[in-house]
């Protein structure tokens, strides 16, 4: 179960530690320290939604028709495989997660600024929904509820130490350097999870 529960915050991490317009929205409220809270829940809360029904759409799926989850594995491979060598090559060039100059915001429109990068984006769905709950069926009926845990954790702790971490982080993830070895290491991630779930 534990086990489980690790590879979902591994997989988790290296799903969602990638340079975007949601991660660097976090980072510019934290920046500006405006709504932080509010802002980190709806990201966390969404992703927990997306997740569970990744694990229970996907484990439904399987039960009632076995052979989609062939297709979803073999589909997921392919996702891995892309956005591992993506990493990868990602790494060769510069870049680094700026957040914009902090302006003030009202608590609602940073609430819906959040809400539509978060729900809009349809690597989301990809990522949360179909790779996530793929991945945790892998797990069996019991260690999929474990990896989903493990996977939202991972959530939580990313957007809470972007957000209420970002005066102390900023200057890191400003690095290209820091965000070259994270795509190595995710790229690398990728790649290893591609090969267990052809294997599995």
């Amino acid at each position: 179960m534990l086990d489980s529960a690790a590879a979902g915050l591994v997989t988790g991490l290296s799903l969602i530690i990638a340079i975007g317009a949601q991660n660097a929205f976090v980072l510019r409220q934290g920046l500006a320290r405006e709504h932080v809270l509010q802002v980190v829940v709806i990201c966390a809360v969404s992703d927990l939604v997306l997740i569970l029904a990744g694990v229970a759409g996907i484990g439904t799926v399987i039960r009632q028709a076995g052979w989609v989850v062939d297709v979803v594995r073999w589909l997921g491979v392919a996702f891995l495989t892309w956005y591992g060598v993506t990493s990868l090559l990602r790494a060769r060039r510069a870049s680094a997660l700026a957040a914009a100059a902090p302006e003030p915001m009202s608590r609602r429109s940073a609430a819906l600024r959040v809400t539509a990068l978060t729900w809009l984006n349809p690597h989301v769905y990809l990522d949360t929904v179909l790779l996530v709950g793929s991945i945790a069926n892998t797990h069996g009926h019991g260690g999929r509820w474990w990896f989903a845990a493990g996977a939202s954790v991972a959530s939580v702790l990313w957007f809470g130490g972007l957000g209420f971490g970002a005066r102390v982080f900023s200057p890191l993830l400003a690095r290209p350097r820091a965000w070259q070895v994270l795509d190595v290491l995710i790229g690398l991630t990728m790649l290893a999870i591609a090969v267990m779930l052809a294997l599995g």
